[in-house]
C-alpha cells in the first residue's frame, strides 16, 4: 500500500462517559524493553512524535514499564506535543515479577500513591485513562474502586479502566464508578475474551482496549520471517518455540496468503481485522520501527466485509493455535499481596 501514513485516523468513543480516543492507540511498552532492546530517548520520542502527527493521539504506558523508565520517556515526549489533543492512559497494581510470578497491589493506599507518582513521571496534571493493571484478589474490588472514584473526583484521573478482568470484577467495580474502558489480550490468536467479556463490555457500556494486536509480533512475521535473537523474551512463550512455533507458522501461511489478495501486509490485515470488531474497539500495537508504526496506521485504510472477517477467522482458528499465550511462569500466576510501596524515581531537571 504505497503513502501508508497518511491516513486520517477517525476519533471514536471508549466507553459511555465521554472518552474519546483515536481509533489506533500507541503501546508505548517496548519502547523501553520487553521484547526488544531499550531504544534511546531520542529514538522513543521521535516514534511518539511521528505517531502523533500521524493521526494516533491514544498513547499507553504503565508505572511497571521500565520499571518507571516509560512514563518518563512518554512524559518527556509530551513536553513537546499539545497535551489537550492527548489521552494518556497509564496503569497500576503490578509490584513486580518474582519465581512464582506477578506480584499484585490493589490496596487503596497503593492505587493513590502510585497514581501520584505516574503523574509526577509523566509531568502531567492528571491521567486521562487510569487503569487497574491486574487484580488483586485479596483486595475486594470495591475498595480498589473507591479510592479510584476519588481521584477521579479530585481530578487526577478522568476516566477508569481495567486491564484482564473477569466478568464478576467487572460488573462489580462497575457499580461503584463506571468502567470506561476494559484492555485484555485480544488477536487472531487469542480470542477467549469473545465468549463473554465482550457481550459484558458492550452490555455495560465499555470500551475495548486489546493489546498484543499482532499476536506480539507473530503476525508481523516475528519469530516466523524474522528470526527471534537468541536472548529475547519471546522464547520463553510457548507459541513461540519449538513444535507449537512450528504449527503456528502455518496458521501465518494462510494469513500471508490471504494478505495478498487484499493487497496488504499479514500485520495490517490482522490488525484490521481487530479493529472492524466494532467501533469501540481501539487496539494498541507498539514498536521500536517508524516502518512498522507506518504499516499499523496504513491497516485503516482497509475495509473487510462480514464475508472477509470470517475468512480471516476461520485461516487462523481458535483450536488449531499451538501453545498458551503468555510467558510460562503466568500459566499459573501467583497473585500475592504485597506491603510495597510505589519505587521513587529521581526525574532529570
Amino acid at each position: 500500500m504505497d503513502d501508508e501514513a497518511h491516513v486520517l485516523i477517525p476519533r471514536v468513543k471508549l466507553g459511555a462517559q465521554g472518552l474519546e480516543v483515536s481509533k489506533l492507540g500507541f503501546g508505548c511498552m517496548g519502547l523501553t524493553g520487553v521484547y526488544n532492546s531499550p531504544v534511546s530517548d531520542e529514538a522513543g520520542i521521535s516514534i511518539i512524535k511521528h505517531a502523533f502527527n500521524n493521526g494516533i493521539t491514544f498513547f499507553d504506558t504503565a508505572d511497571v514499564y521500565g520499571p518507571h523508565a516509560n512514563e518518563i520517556l512518554l512524559g518527556k515526549a509530551l513536553k513537546q506535543l499539545p497535551r489537550e489533543k492527548i489521552q494518556v492512559a497509564t496503569k497500576f497494581g503490578v509490584v513486580g515479577i518474582d519465581a512464582t510470578g506477578l506480584v499484585i497491589n490493589g490496596k487503596p493506599e497503593y492505587a493513590r500513591a502510585c497514581c501520584e507518582e505516574s503523574l509526577r513521571r509523566l509531568g502531567l496534571d492528571y491521567v486521562d485513562l487510569y487503569y487497574q493493571h491486574r487484580v488483586d484478589r485479596t483486595v475486594p474490588i470495591e475498595e480498589t474502586m473507591g479510592e479510584l472514584r476519588k481521584l477521579v473526583e479530585e481530578g487526577k484521573v478522568k476516566y477508569i479502566g481495567l486491564s484482564e478482568a473477569g466478568p464478576d470484577t467487572i460488573r462489580r467495580a462497575h457499580v461503584v464508578h463506571p468502567i470506561s474502558a476494559l484492555q485484555m489480550e485480544w488477536s487472531l490468536w487469542t480470542r477467549e475474551i469473545e465468549k463473554e467479556i465482550v457481550p459484558l463490555c458492550r452490555e455495560l457500556g465499555i470500551g475495548i482496549v486489546p493489546y498484543s494486536p499482532l499476536g506480539r509480533g507473530f503476525f508481523g512475521g516475528r519469530g516466523v520471517t524474522e528470526k527471534l535473537p537468541s536472548n529475547a523474551s519471546l522464547i520463553n512463550i510457548p507459541r513461540f518455540v519449538g513444535e507449537n512455533l512450528e504449527k503456528n507458522k502455518v496458521l501465518y501461511v494462510r494469513l500471508e496468503n490471504l494478505a495478498k489478495k487484499h493487497q496488504c501486509s499479514t500485520a495490517q490485515l490482522a490488525l484490521a481485522w481487530v479493529g472492524h470488531q466494532g467501533d469501540d474497539v481501539v487496539p494498541i500495537p507498539g514498536t521500536t520501527k517508524l516502518r512498522n508504526l507506518d504499516d499499523n496506521i496504513g491497516s485503516l485504510k482497509l475495509k473487510l466485509t462480514e464475508d472477509d472477517l470470517k475468512e480471516i477467522s476461520d485461516a487462523v482458528r481458535e483450536e488449531e493455535v499451538a501453545g498458551y499465550r503468555s510467558h510460562r511462569s503466568f500459566e499459573s500466576v501467583t497473585w500475592k499481596y504485597t506491603n510495597t510501596p510505589p519505587m521513587h524515581t529521581d526525574l532529570p531537571a
